[in-house]
């Protein structure tokens, strides 16, 4: 579970900096909060008491290992490479997010932390969170962007239901980014009460990090699986990239398989010619946002710039630095679809497979079906279907019936 299980070139250093990205940027008032956070995770994730109760939650509670599935109806409908889905949508809580929640809500306790906070987009990562807050007995408040509560309404009332606060953030472009912005600023005032959850492999050193280890087990489960159903590795992996949690997760055990191609897919949204989109690896230049260098879709002042994606978990102007790294490493390559192609394919897999996906895993598998239809037939994809799409089924109506 620890970064230095597999020491790499794709791994951050002891200040937390994957190459030029990454780091710790942050106010004076927070540097103390933010390395204790850092020497708790490194004590206890080479604690075997700590990782023995992480991993029975996971296999009693969220229902690991999760599916590797051959996707033989849209592997036939697309007359290329086999598809497999990683079923993280059949997650309890319905997404990888849990997975980490679990890690951060277990590491919060362990500090004596009373209250969790974080921000959330879709509401996935809210949902999961306040499950786990429940769970383990701890205070839970997520804040959220105004268009995302609008956008994602089932999700916040889960997220009362299991006991958590809903903050409405009005603030600014009033979604992901100001969630976070929000959030950090409550936490700034109370650090010895709450624990900051980020949600994602972003923010200061340890998070991008510590998230990625805690979201590891999916690419650990998708690596044996793969080997057990085609005795082999695959061709090529796939996943949805806004921060980069869940393509972080199913990444991390394939770096070292150079073999293996390695594909991230952000939001185009409306077009890469104006400014409604998402493409933080595309178009984004190196800057600090919410205490990491990282890419940065801004202004000419420096200013994170507004976003867009039909996605509200992929909404936000900057990414995990190590997909940074990975890009400039040649490890990995990062590419864009628009929400008409993320649309289609969120009904196309719902139709062919029998399957809702997230609008945020339809990302990637837009992608997946572009890419299919040009490799041979005995090429393997393993796409990460990291959520299931009941949280966007209103909104999506709302769309079809817009035309």
């Amino acid at each position: 579970m620890t970064q230095h299980d597999h020491p790499t070139p794709y791994r951050a250093d002891a200040d937390g900096f994957f190459g030029e990205f990454g780091g710790a940027a942050l106010p004076p008032f927070l540097v103390e909060p933010i390395a204790e956070v850092a020497a708790a995770y490194a004590t206890a994730s080479q604690d075997p008491e700590f990782i023995d109760e992480l991993q029975a939650l996971l296999s009693k509670y969220v229902g690991r290992p999760s599916l590797l599935y051959f996707a033989e109806n849209l592997t036939r409908e697309l007359g290329g490479a086999r598809v497999y889905l990683k079923r993280e949508d059949l997650n309890h809580t319905g997404a990888h997010k849990i997975n980490h929640c679990l890690g951060e809500a277990l590491l919060a306790k362990r500090m004596g932390k009373t209250k969790l906070i974080a921000e959330t987009g879709a509401g996935q990562h809210g949902v999961a969170l306040a499950t786990a807050a429940a769970l383990v007995g701890l205070e839970c408040e997520i804040h959220m962007g105004a268009i995302d509560v609008a956008k994602q309404h089932p999700n916040v009332v889960r997220m009362e239901l299991l006991g958590a606060t809903v903050v409405t953030v009005e603030e600014g472009g009033r979604s992901l980014k100001e969630a976070v912005d929000s959030a950090f600023a409550v936490y700034a005032g109370a650090p010895d009460e709450y624990f900051f959850a980020i949600g994602s492999v972003v923010g200061p050193h340890p998070y991008p990090s510590m998230v990625r280890d805690f979201q590891s087990v999916v690419g650990r489960e998708a690596r044996a699986q793969i080997l057990e159903a085609e005795g082999r590795l695959p061709d090529v992996l796939v996943a949805s990239v806004g921060g980069g949690s869940n393509a972080m997760g199913l990444f991390d055990a394939f770096l070292t398989d150079e073999s293996v191609r390695i594909v991230g897919v952000e939001p185009g949204g409306e077009g890469l010619d104006g400014d409604r989109h998402a493409a933080t690896m595309t178009l984004g230049t190196p800057g600090t946002l919410h205490g990491m260098r990282t890419r940065v879709l801004q202004g000419a002042d420096g200013e994170p710039s507004p976003v867009h994606s039909i996605a509200s978990g992929l909404d936000y102007p900057g990414v995990g630095p190590q997909h940074v790294h990975l890009a400039e490493l040649g490890r990995a390559e990062y590419v864009s679809v628009s929400d008409a192609e993320t649309l289609a394919a969120f009904r196309a897999l719902s139709r062919i497979e029998g399957i809702i996906p997230a609008l945020e895993s339809s990302h990637a598998l837009a992608h997946v079906m572009r890419l299919a239809p040009t490799l041979p037939a005995d090429a393997v994809i393993v796409a990460n279907l990291s959520g299931r799409g009941d949280k966007d089924v209103d909104y999506v109506a709302e769309l079809i019936r817009e035309g």
